[in-house]
Order: C-alpha cells, then structure tokens, then sequence
C-alpha cells in the first residue's frame, strides 16, 4: 500500500503510475476534496479539518510493507517507527539512518522563522525534483514489497 499526505502533493500522476507499475494501492488522504478515481486500486479518504487529522489517519495506518509520501518530517518520523518506507515529493528518502537529523533540522529551521533570523522560503518543485522522486518511489516500494514478502 502506498499512503499519500495528498494535500498540496506535486507528484500524484508519479505515484499512481509507479503503483501501477507494482499492482500496488494507493490511498490518497487529505482534509478536502480529491478527485474520484474509478480504479479500484485507488482510494481517496477524506479527514477532518482538525490539524494533523491526515497526518494522524497515516501514521495509526502505516507500517511494515507500505510506503509513505509526505513532506511532513513529523509525520515521517511516525511512520519511519512503524516500519514504513517513506519519501517526500522531491525524492528524499526518510529512514532509521536520518529521521533524527532531519527532525532536527526541521526543528531548527521553525526556530530561526519564529524568531525572524529566516525568511523560511521553500525552493521551487522542479523536473529534477520529480525525477529524483520517481527513482525513490521505485526503490521504496521494492523494499516495501521485500519486507512484506511479496517479492523476492
């Protein structure tokens, strides 16, 4: 199963054809509307609008076998402890090796926005981007598919 942080996701076409590549699910978890999709193989779950409500939906869900997209370091940290594989939309991969540091790094960087010492702007989503999520896709869901035993 692939399970997706789908608000504000640039890369939902990717992982629908990387999850079809693998016959693998999808689900689709936001606080508003998504578009419905006839395939059976995609899901689309619809949260509150209470802070973290998708977030929360993910994490209770995720685990061994499954991959995660997100953008959001403390809900990957979640999962990561639940034994998904997790990426974010630029093709970062989070894992046991560097969760910790990139929560810290995330923690420092609110600190410097709260306190005015950074601007806190996000470089543009680029091609190189989504390329380098495709390749991370690919790999996370092979492992995830290892560590399931759904494939050898």
């Amino acid at each position: 199963m692939i399970y997706v942080d789908a608000d504000a996701c640039p890369v939902k076409p990717e992982i629908l054809k990387v999850a079809e590549r693998f016959g693998v699910e999808v689900t689709f978890v936001a606080n508003s509307g998504l578009r419905p999709s006839r395939d059976p193989m995609i899901k689309n779950v619809i949260v509150s609008g209470k802070f973290d409500a998708a977030d929360d939906w993910i994490a209770e869900r995720a685990g061994t076998g499954d991959v995660v997209v997100t953008a959001d370091v403390p809900l990957a940290v979640r999962c990561v402890a639940n034994g998904a594989q997790v990426t974010g939309p630029t093709g970062r991969i989070f894992d046991e090796t560097n969760i910790g540091m990139a929560s810290a790094m995330r923690d420092l960087g609110a600190h410097l926005r709260e306190t005015g010492e950074s601007k806190g702007y996000n470089a543009a989503f680029t091609q190189k981007d989504r390329s380098a999520f495709l390749s991370a896709l690919d790999v996370l869901c092979r492992r995830a598919m290892r560590a399931d035993g759904s494939a050898g």
